[in-house]
């Protein structure tokens, strides 16, 4: 469904010969969103042993990812999002995948003044990191892009719009529909209509739903890795789960080749995620553009901060909330991770004055052997 290279490696531990809690975990894989997933889990649930076998388990994890792409797949052009990004009119059942992702991105877009925009699909398609291979628009194309994006021009619940089962563009308009400026706040009297991409929340989503069903069938230790990450509970060794946090370097393009750090997972619930710009950018003129967009300037972002961490209690937040410290830069990331401590932690890889990686950890952000 979504095309984006995970950045974190899980640090599988390896199976000791011997018996024990061990022989109860069960490793499923399997193909989702452009790449691989993985599930382990624990059988022994925390009502006893799970009566599902490993094989139904990984049925229903399939038909989970193939109901997300069905829906929310902006690659897939038979999915519920493509269509309705085509004009066309689509079903609609409240609280259903696309009801509460639409839901949550609102609230992102609200609580993060215009950062996270799953409205602003156009301006990663004119820059190529959406659902086209467009790149380098001219400042006129960017303008006039950024005028017809927005999330604030749509209505803030999906359910508002629906009429009668069905949904369309142009009943997501708001009131104030117009396609507003980024750079004069100026209005045209015909809205375009909106071009949703959920990219930057939809792979921890994905975890988020499939730890939901883990859950539902009474597992209570599990890692779940779509892309990003949610676990829970402790590894098949009864410690904490560890996750390898990838050096930011363009080039490195392979999971788990050479790290930072490896995180060790709290007691909790937990997801986390990385976001950077070290493995999609493009040069051209000696100049680097970023696949991170500022949906309030319509421009890639320009700063030392090379990529961030994020822990938070679902992998929706995590995944959210490490793209929104890629938009606001080293400092403003720092302030917001350190504003929403007990909730969230990060950790922050940057480049100094002199070009040095240097590495910045909240506190609670747990590092093995640090």
């Amino acid at each position: 469904m979504i095309n984006k290279t995970s950045v974190l490696y899980i640090i599988l531990m390896a199976l000791l010969s011997s018996c024990g809690q061990h022989d109860r975990y069960v490793l499923i894989q399997g193909y989702a969103q452009g790449g691989t997933y993985s599930v382990k889990y624990n059988t022994l649930g925390k009502d006893g042993r799970i009566r599902l076998s490993p094989e139904e388990v990984r049925s229903a994890v399939d038909s989970i990812l193939e109901s997300i792409d069905n829906t929310l797949s902006g690659y897939n052009k038979g999915s519920l999002l493509s269509r309705l990004n085509s004009g066309d009119t689509i079903e609609f059942t409240p609280g259903g995948m696309l009801d509460e992702i639409y839901g949550m991105a609102a609230s992102f877009y609200e609580e993060t003044d215009g950062a996270l925009d799953v409205a602003a699909g156009p301006l990663f398609d004119i820059w190529g990191f959406g659902f086209t291979t467009d790149s380098m628009p001219s400042p006129d194309k960017v303008r006039e892009t950024a005028a017809s994006c927005g999330m604030g021009r749509l209505k803030k619940d999906m359910k508002q719009a629906a009429r009668n089962g069905r949904v369309d563009a142009a009943c997501l308009l708001g009131t104030n529909a117009g396609n507003t400026s980024a750079a004069r706040g100026e209005k045209t009297p015909e809205p375009t209509l909106p071009v949703l991409n959920f990219n930057a929340i939809a792979q921890g989503y994905s975890c988020d739903l499939v730890a939901r069903y883990l859950y539902g069938i009474g597992v209570k230790d599990m890692l779940v890795d779509i892309g990003e990450i949610f676990c829970d509970g402790v590894n098949p060794a009864g410690r904490p789960w560890r996750v390898g946090i990838d050096r930011p370097f363009d080039g490195n393009d392979t999971p788990g080749q050479d790290l930072d750090g490896i995180w060790e997972s709290p007691s909790a619930p937990c997801g986390i995620v990385t976001s950077g710009n070290y493995r999609k950018f493009y040069v051209r003129d000696g100049h680097k553009y970023s696949h991170t967009i500022d949906p309030r300037t319509g421009y890639p972002v320009e700063h030392n901060l090379l990529s961030a961490t994020i822990t938070a209690p679902t992998a929706t937040e995590a995944d959210a909330y490490a793209t929104y410290c890629m938009v606001i830069g080293l400092d403003n990331a720092k302030q917001f991770i350190s504003d929403n401590a007990g909730r969230l932690t990060g950790y922050l890889i940057y480049s100094d004055e002199d070009g040095n990686m240097c590495e910045w950890a909240s506190e609670g952000f747990s590092i093995a052997g640090q």
